[in-house]
């Protein structure tokens, strides 16, 4: 066995034990910090297939943003979980059900596919047409040159879901104070200022 397909081994299982303590955890944040330790391992794997653009995504992205976001709303808001997990025996039945399905497609995925340290090593090149190239290279010119127009329709996408989740979320309060900004542009220090006279041993 070589050096590549030992390390993948190695990320391999300890991806997977990862994910398993996700869902076994008893604590949230165990749970959280099981799930970063995951996604790094996953980010090796990705690694050894050659596509680095992938690996360093699934660390900035996810380790950096999605998963420590997790973990900060998980300790800030302080869930109790306990009362969560109170009618977790009432979805059992459907959870097995669809565990079960997943579990034999698995079976059928791993079913052909064989102990081989040679196919660790056999990574191909990302398009054989640009030449020697970067993974991530490669990726940038067809993203931005063939697939550009999905690539933008895709922002567009994730901005009206974004403003869609805002407008749905914010709610305005008839008691606010609102600023008018033509009406404080166009102020005028008279209207701004009231003096008032004020005389000896009286108050305002």
């Amino acid at each position: 066995m070589g050096v590549t397909a030992f390390f993948f081994y190695v990320f391999a299982g300890v991806t997977v034990a990862s994910a398993f303590m996700v869902i076994a955890g008893r604590n949230p944040v165990h749970s959280v910090l099981f799930l970063i330790l995951a996604f790094c391992n996953a980010a090796g794997l990705f690694m050894i297939a050659g596509a680095e653009f992938l690996a360093l995504i699934l660390v900035i992205v996810y380790v950096g943003a999605v998963a420590v976001l997790f973990l900060f709303v998980v300790m800030m808001l302080d869930i109790d979980f306990t009362e969560l997990r109170e009618g977790f025996l009432n979805y059992l039945p459907i959870g097995g059900l669809i565990g079960l399905v997943l579990l034999l497609e698995i079976l059928l995925a791993v079913g052909g596919w064989a102990l081989e340290p040679g196919l660790v090593g056999a990574v191909a090149r990302p398009v054989p047409d640009l030449g020697e190239v970067t993974n991530t290279e490669a990726l940038g010119r067809i993203l931005y040159t063939d697939y550009i127009y999905f690539f933008q329709a895709a922002g567009m996408v994730l901005l009206v879901a974004m403003i869609g989740a805002i407008v749905l979320t914010l709610h305005h309060k008839q008691t606010a104070k609102r600023q008018d900004i033509p009406a404080q542009i166009a102020r005028r220090p008279a209207e701004a200022v009231h003096l008032v006279d004020v005389k000896p041993g009286q108050g305002i």
